[in-house]
């Protein structure tokens, strides 16, 4: 299934990788801020570091650790989507810093604050559209409600109803089957990818109690 994570609210911290071994070490220091934005809107990395707090070019170093964490969430393994990322400040190290610390720092250091924001799974929701006649109405009505689902409208096609609701995708699959016997094979549907809606609480704690069992979180 191609669920989704994001947040629902914003936060702000700070993460420092460190390590030091027999060599050179590293070291890289961010302050991030998390916010989230409108469904549809995408990712943004917004740059607010003067003073040269941080090297201007280990700033793109930054946002590519972030995108690296944001490709598998940490809540549930998921892409996450609709986030700004606002790098605040940071320090750096004339030695010990570079652009695998300063990575390392925007992606460890967004997981963790990714974590504090409230995450929630989305899940793809379909526009569904059943044809029925309309002795069998009532059945159908029940079979998109059962799957977690909402009719939307209800009108007439000649001798028929046409039914249009919206369905998570995990709830379609083997709609067909159940749509042809419970219409006696007379109804057919047809649907398409609408948007991403909130998956409820209980089911979302299901999927990632299972995704932790299969460790696809990391």
């Amino acid at each position: 299934m191609a669920y989704r994570e994001t947040a629902a609210r914003s936060v702000e911290g700070q993460y420092k990788h460190v390590k030091q071994s027999g060599g050179r070490g590293q070291y890289a220091h961010v302050c991030l801020r998390l916010e989230p934005l409108p469904a549809g809107t995408g990712f943004e990395f917004v740059n607010e570091v003067v003073g040269g707090r941080i090297p201007a070019n280990y700033i793109p170093s930054v946002q590519k650790g972030v995108v690296k964490a944001m490709q598998s969430g940490p809540y549930a393994g998921y892409p996450i989507v609709d986030m700004r990322v606002t790098l605040t400040d940071g320090s750096y190290h004339d030695v010990d810093s570079s652009d695998f610390a300063f990575q390392e720092a925007g992606r460890a250091g967004f997981k963790e604050l990714f974590l504090k924001a409230q995450p929630f799974l989305l899940e793809p929701v379909m526009s569904v559209e059943v044809t029925t006649p309309e002795e069998f109405m009532g059945a159908a009505t029940g079979s998109i409600c059962q799957r977690r689902g909402r009719i939307e409208t209800m009108e007439e096609k000649g001798a028929h109803k046409l039914l249009d609701g919206i369905v998570p995708l995990g709830e379609m699959f083997g709609y067909a089957t159940v749509l042809r016997s419970i219409s006696q094979g007379r109804a057919n549907f047809s649907m398409q990818f609408e948007r991403y809606e909130a998956v409820p609480a209980a089911q979302a704690e299901q999927i990632v109690k299972a995704r932790r069992a299969a460790n696809k979180i990391r």
